[in-house]
């Protein structure tokens, strides 16, 4: 059985690599490749691909937003993160959002590949030195609080953010001021730099 998957990756170097290793292996097939979120989300309901693999940082959408939209959108695509960010923030967003593999970059060709037959195989496959302490520290914001404050830390300003969500100015505000309060941050660029420590922007 082939195993059709779809790459997302915003690196053109980094994709093209992914692509070019996994399609020696027997039985994968890269049917879709995207530099962004919003295009891997297309081509994952226009492919229906057996599995997505795609990096967290990404424009568009990050690869943990489009995991939720194909969670949300009960699409029958399984996701695998694989990524550079060892943060336990992160891999808990991740297991919420319905991901079945979170791989660091640095693995191993061949543990990348064992990974993507197990997800298929209706498993889940955790990096080991991650998976003890990921649910130490609880995320403590909301999606719409996480939202707006990472658009502050890529130094939007309220008007922007308000006009980019879809909200009003004062409702961004309170959402960044909330934020802040639950982050122990004097100033929103502070909270955005706490939070992406953590790996919950």
């Amino acid at each position: 059985m082939t195993i059709r998957i779809v790459l997302a990756e915003d690196q053109t170097m980094m994709l093209g690599a992914l692509a070019a290793l996994l399609s020696l292996e027997d039985g994968l097939e890269i049917v879709g490749r995207a530099s962004n979120g919003r295009d891997a989300l297309e081509q994952v309901k226009a492919l229906a691909p057996d599995l997505l693999l795609t990096d967290i940082e990404m424009p568009g959408l990050t690869g943990l937003e489009l995991a939720g939209e194909i969670r949300d959108r009960q699409l029958a695509t399984r996701v695998i993160i694989l990524t550079t960010f060892a943060r336990t923030g992160y891999l808990r967003r991740a297991l919420d959002a319905g991901v079945c593999g979170y791989l660091m970059k640095d693995a191993p060709s061949e543990t990348l590949a064992v990974a993507i037959r197990k997800v298929h195989a209706g498993g889940r496959v955790i990096d080991p030195s991650l998976a003890v302490d990921a649910w130490a520290e609880r995320d403590p914001l909301t999606d719409r609080e996480r939202r707006v404050l990472r658009l502050a830390g890529e130094g939007m300003n309220s008007a922007d953010i308000a006009r980019e969500v879809c909200l009003s100015e004062g409702t961004v505000r309170n959402y960044l001021s909330q934020a802040m309060s639950k982050l122990n941050a004097s100033t929103r660029t502070e909270a955005a730099r706490l939070a992406r420590d953590k790996g919950w922007l």
